[in-house]
Parts: structure tokens; sequence; C-alpha cells
């Protein structure tokens, strides 16, 4: 009985290990997915099928993560600041790793030009982001923040749409470099002398996050 348990332990660790992999994190929080081992893993997943929900909630991830990105770029062309540089580097790979899931699934690329959506609200919210952001780098750096919050309640809420591994492993993964991407802008906030608020996430939920 104690080898068996030993032996499941080891092969928990193991594929805890291999998801950790998927994930690269520098000192500066900065997350990056390695799609090519991504790609590897989801090859092994079974495929199938997918319900309304879970399509929608693949075609409109690519677009947020697509959202973060294109804000971030902007943001960096207006301050020049290295945290935006990082950040709108890594989002292009959380931005693969959901195309990825689109060609398992066969599903259309809904990305447009940069700044442009197809999903209305998210337009709105990068037109309303950029503008906010574009009044002094305290409020580009919340703006930052603002953003990994709204990604992480949005990647919950997808992943209470669908019980497939493949998408969760996805989702999982990139909801982890949200909050590591979190952690990069009010750690850079608290450095320049301010104090952030979360705006969208609960006060608990906040601060487990940044003493994560």
């Amino acid at each position: 009985m104690g080898t068996l348990f030993l032996l499941l332990a080891a092969l928990l660790s193991a594929a805890y290990a291999s998801d950790q992999d998927l994930l690269t994190v520098t000192d500066s929080y900065v997350s990056e997915l390695n799609n090519s081992a991504l790609g590897q893993v989801l090859t092994e997943q079974p495929s199938g099928a997918l319900d309304a929900s879970e399509k929608g909630g693949l075609l409109f991830m690519a677009e947020e993560e697509k959202l973060a990105g294109d804000i971030y770029l902007a943001l960096n062309e207006k301050w020049n600041l290295r945290v935006f540089d990082n950040i709108g580097r890594a989002e292009k790979t959380h931005e693969a790793a959901v195309k990825t899931l689109l060609e398992v699934y066969s599903l259309p690329d809904p990305a447009k030009g940069p700044g442009k959506f197809y999903n209305e609200t998210l337009q709105g919210l990068y037109d309303d982001l950029v503008s906010r952001g574009s009044v002094s780098v305290r409020d580009a750096l919340q703006v930052g923040a603002a953003v990994e919050e709204i990604d992480i309640l949005d990647l919950e809420e997808r992943m209470a749409q669908t019980d497939r591994e493949d998408i969760l492993l996805v989702y999982a993964n990139l909801k982890r470099g949200s909050e590591n991407h979190l952690r990069a802008f009010v750690n850079n906030l608290q450095r320049q002398g301010f104090e952030y608020n979360p705006e969208y996430l609960s006060q608990e939920k906040y601060d487990g996050i940044i003493s994560g």
C-alpha cells in the first residue's frame, strides 16, 4: 500500500512539473507560455465537438489575450516603459496558446489589426483603457493592473463552462500568467510610490494573488 501511494505521488508530481514547465516566469513576474511544449501536450489530449459556450469562450479569450497585448503595445509607445515591452511580448505567447486550441478545434482566428476587435465589448474596453493609460505613467500602470484583473475573472468564468482537460490546461496557465503580470504592475506602481487598489477583483482575492 505504501509503495502504491509513493508511486501515485510521484506520478502526480511529474504531471504538475510538466504543467509548471509550460509557463516560464522571470524575476520581474513576466510569464511566457512555452507554446512548443504546450502543443506537444495538447496533441496527447482527446478532442471532439465543442458546445456553444466552449466555442464562444475560446473565441472570446483569443481576442482578450490580444486585447492585453495591444493595450501594452500602445502604452509602451506612449511611455516607453520596460514593463509594457516585456509583458506585451509575453502576451503574444498567451495569445498564441489560445490560437493553438482554435486550430485543434478548427475554429476561425478572430484576430484583426492592432487595436481592432470583433467583440464590441472588447473594442470599447480597448478604447477606454488606452485613453485612460495615456494620461500619466501612474494611470498607465494602473490600466495594466486592471487588464490583468479582468483577464483573471474572464478566465475563471470560461473555466467554469468546460470540463475539457486541454482547454482547462491552457486557461489555468493563462490565469497563472495574469496573476504574475498583476504582481508586476503592482510592483512597478509601488516602486514609484503609488498604491494600487483593485478595480474588479474582490479585496480578498486580490490580496491572495499579490501575496501568493
